[in-house]
C-alpha cells in the first residue's frame, strides 16, 4: 500500500501533541503513516518518552549538508528539467510580493527537492501538511513536481490542515487561496475554520474542504477522584503559548479584582513564549507576584497533574481556532472560562458546559470567574457536562476515524 506522511514545520512539538495523538490512533487502525518535519525537533519540545520516540522516528529535512542539498537538486533536474524549472517558477510566484518573500520561497524550493527525493525513495504518495506555514509550501512544491506520477497505484498528491487564527489573519503571506486551489482537498478543525477556507476558495472546491475535529483521549485525560469543594477560593489555570493575543493581562487584572473582593484566588500559568516577560511585569505591577505562578512548558504527564489540581481553567484569548488545551481541561471535568470568538462556541455552550465572555472585556471575565470561585456546585456541574461534550464530539478515536474516512474518500481507495 502506498504510504501517507504527515508533514509539519516542527514536529514533534509541545503545542502539536494533538497531532501526535491523531497519528497514533491512525496507526492503531493499521494505516501506515510516516512523519516528516522541515526542522528537527528542539530538545525543549521533547518533554516525554513519547515525544522522544516520535522524534527518533521522524525524518527531518533540516539541518542538511551542502552535498545532500546539491545532490537532491541535481537528481531532480536530471530526471526532469521541465518539472524542476516549473516547480521553481511556482515557488517564486507563490506568497506575498517582495524580495524577502521571494528569498524565503527559494529556501522552500531547496527544501522541497530534498523532501522529494526522500518521498520517492520511501514510497510516500500523499503528503498531509499541518498549518499553513512552510510545511504547506514544501508539500505543494513536491507534489507539483510529481504531478501525474503514481506510487503503488495511488496518484501523488497533498493536502493541508488549517487550525487556527494565524492563517486567517495572514492569508496573503501564507498564500492560502493558491494552496487551496492547488491541493486536492483541505481539512479544517472547526466549522468556523471551514467557512474561512470556503471564503478563500471557488464554490466548486467547497465539497473538498472537510471538518476533522481535534481529539482528546478520554482514558488519558481522566478527572481526578476529588477536587476542592471550597467556596470563595480557587486555583485558576492557564495553559498555552505566552503570546499577546492570549489575553493574559486581562486574566491578571481579573485575579487582582477578585482578591480585592476578598476571594482567595491563585493563578498558575503553564507554557512559555515571547510575551512571558511582559506577563511577569504585569503580575508585578498588580502586586500579584505571590499569587501567580509561572511554571514554563511541561510534558503531557505533568500537564495532566496541573489540570487535576486546578479548580477553573481560563483562556481569555482574542483569537483561537478550537484550543486543544480547553478540550483537555474539559475532558478532566475542569470548568472552562473563555471568550466568545471564532470556533470556541462550537466547543463550549455558555452556561451549559462552560462560560463564554466577550473578548477583551476584563469586567465580564472577572464576573465569570467570580461566579465559579464562589460556587463549587457550579464548577462541578459545568465540569461534568464538559467531559460529556468531549466524549460525544471530541474523542480522538472518533477524530482519527473521521480523518481516515476523508483520506479514503479523497484518495479514491480504501485506506
Amino acid at each position: 500500500m502506498a504510504r501517507i506522511a504527515y508533514l509539519m514545520s516542527h514536529y514533534p512539538a509541545v503545542s502539536h501533541a494533538f497531532v501526535m495523538r491523531e497519528i497514533e490512533h491512525l496507526r492503531r487502525t493499521g494505516l501506515d503513516v510516516a512523519t516528516l518535519s522541515i526542522h528537527r525537533a528542539d530538545a525543549r519540545d521533547l518533554l516525554s518518552a513519547a515525544d522522544r520516540q516520535e522524534a527518533a522516528e521522524t525524518v527531518n529535512v533540516l539541518p542538511t549538508s551542502l552535498g545532500k542539498l546539491l545532490g537532491a537538486h541535481l537528481d531532480a533536474a536530471v530526471r526532469s528539467p521541465r518539472r524542476y524549472l516549473s516547480t521553481l517558477a511556482l515557488a517564486l510566484r507563490t506568497g506575498a510580493p517582495g524580495l524577502r518573500e521571494r528569498l524565503w520561497h527559494l529556501f522552500y524550493f531547496g527544501e522541497a527537492m530534498i523532501l522529494l527525493r526522500h518521498a520517492r525513495r520511501a514510497g510516500i504518495a500523499h503528503l498531509h501538511a499541518h498549518f499553513a506555514d512552510s510545511a504547506t509550501d514544501v508539500a505543494m512544491l513536491v507534489t507539483h513536481y510529481r504531478r501525474g506520477q503514481r506510487v503503488d497505484g495511488m496518484a501523488c498528491s497533498w493536502s493541508l490542515a488549517v487550525h487556527g487564527s494565524v492563517e486567517f489573519y495572514n492569508v496573503r503571506q501564507y498564500a492560502l487561496s493558491a494552496k487551496l486551489a492547488h491541493a486536492p482537498f483541505a481539512v479544517a478543525i472547526s466549522d468556523f475554520g471551514r467557512s474561512q477556507l470556503m471564503r478563500l476558495s471557488v464554490k466548486e472546491r467547497w465539497p473538498h474542504i472537510h471538518v476533522v475535529r481535534c481529539g482528546v483521549d478520554l482514558d488519558v485525560y481522566a478527572p481526578p477522584r476529588e477536587r476542592s469543594g471550597r467556596a470563595e477560593a480557587a486555583e485558576v489555570l492557564f495553559v498555552g503559548r505566552l503570546l499577546p493575543g492570549k489575553g493574559l493581562s486581562l486574566l491578571f487584572e481579573a485575579i487582582a479584582t477578585l482578591r480585592r473582593r476578598g476571594l482567595d484566588v491563585l493563578a498558575t500559568v503553564v507554557g512559555d513564549g515571547p510575551a512571558r516577560a511582559d506577563a511577569e511585569r504585569d503580575v508585578a505591577a498588580l502586586g500579584l507576584s505571590d499569587h501567580v505562578r509561572f511554571v514554563g512548558p511541561t510534558g503531557q504527564d505533568e500537564l495532566r497533574a496541573h489540570y487535576a489540581r486546578a479548580d477553573i481553567f481560563c483562556l481569555p484569548s482574542f483569537a483561537e481556532g478550537i484550543p486543544v488545551v480547553a478540550m483537555e481541561a474539559m475532558a478532566m471535568e475542569l470548568p472552562v472560562v473563555s471568550t466568545r470568538i471564532m470556533g470556541l462556541p462550537e466547543l463550549i455552550d455558555d452556561a451549559v458546559n462552560g462560560l463564554l465572555v466577550a473578548p477583551g472585556r476584563a469586567d465580564e471575565l472577572t464576573d465569570a470567574l467570580d461566579r465559579l470561585v464562589r460556587s463549587p456546585e457550579e464548577r462541578r456541574r459545568l465540569g461534568y457536562a464538559a467531559r460529556e461534550r468531549i466524549r460525544n464530539d471530541y474523542d480522538v478515536a472518533r477524530s482519527a476515524a473521521r480523518m481516515r474516512e476523508v483520506l479514503a474518500t479523497e484518495l479514491g481507495r480504501a485506506v
